[in-house]
């Protein structure tokens, strides 16, 4: 996968990009990470990219001669990439399925935002996708990038050593993962779950199930309502219900 990510601020993304998962992927060629200062689009000799806004107002707004030229770079020099995605508050909220998406694509380019925000025409002609990562204010885009490329790098095939690695994670089915346990067996008097100790492959399994199903239900229990359940899964949940009234009465 290409990922070209046009930035006035290049220099934050050398620590995440040069480390870990990220860093192995792009040395076995699986990511190609180009890293474009919107600033070298620039035409004046001062190198600005903002103007004032059209009916006032404070602050200052992104110009969309910068990031058209830009894309007009991308299109002669790699072609037309698959999405371009611009980080900002009034995207689509960013999640696991979007993940996935994205992960399926040849080519990305993502458009990091700053000021007050960018020329509606940047978003009207050249944005595919508009993505935020919550419900905050952050200073630019930069972050919300480094956000997105690494949920969607990890997706790709070859990445990651293990298929299940993906498959078992949190969110993968709409759920909140198990706990996790390694050795020492016992640590400060905190034993680990006895089951996890049994070799009883179905009992685990079904552990883990329902601590996943637990744990979503005490801390995202909105995300019961849009999870692909199964019948084994109402049937735990049914008994985890039942559970609760008996010790409340």
């Amino acid at each position: 996968m290409i990922v070209d990510i046009l930035t006035l601020f290049p220099e934050m993304f050398a620590g995440p990009f040069d480390a870990s998962i990220i860093k192995r992927a792009r040395e076995k060629g699986l990511v190609e990470i180009n890293l474009i200062n919107i600033r070298d689009f620039s035409r004046n000799k001062h190198r600005t990219v903002d103007d004032t806004p059209y009916g006032g107002g404070a602050g200052m707004v992104m110009a969309p001669e910068p990031l058209f030229e830009a894309m007009d770079w991308i299109h002669a020099h790699r072609g037309r990439p698959g999405r371009v995605i611009l980080l900002c508050p009034a995207g689509r909220p960013f999640n696991q399925e979007m993940a996935a998406e994205l992960a399926r694509e040849r080519h990305l380019v993502f458009i990091c935002g700053h000021y007050e925000g960018i020329d509606e025409r940047v978003a009207e002609h050249l944005v595919t996708d508009e993505i935020t990562i919550g419900d905050y204010v952050l200073t630019g885009g930069e972050l919300p990038a480094m956000v997105v490329v690494d949920a969607v790098c990890r997706l790709i095939p070859g990445v990651l050593g293990e298929r299940a690695s993906t498959v078992e994670e949190s969110f993968s089915d709409g759920l909140l993962e198990y706990p996790h346990y390694t050795r020492p067996r016992e640590y400060r008097g905190y034993c680990v779950p006895e089951v996890l100790l049994s070799g009883h492959h179905e009992k685990i399994r079904l552990w883990r199930r329902r601590q996943s199903l637990l744990r979503t239900l005490a801390s995202r229990p909105e995300l019961l309502a849009r999870a692909s359940l199964t019948d084994e899964d109402r049937k735990i949940l049914a008994s985890v219900l039942e559970e609760i009234k008996s010790l409340i009465s």
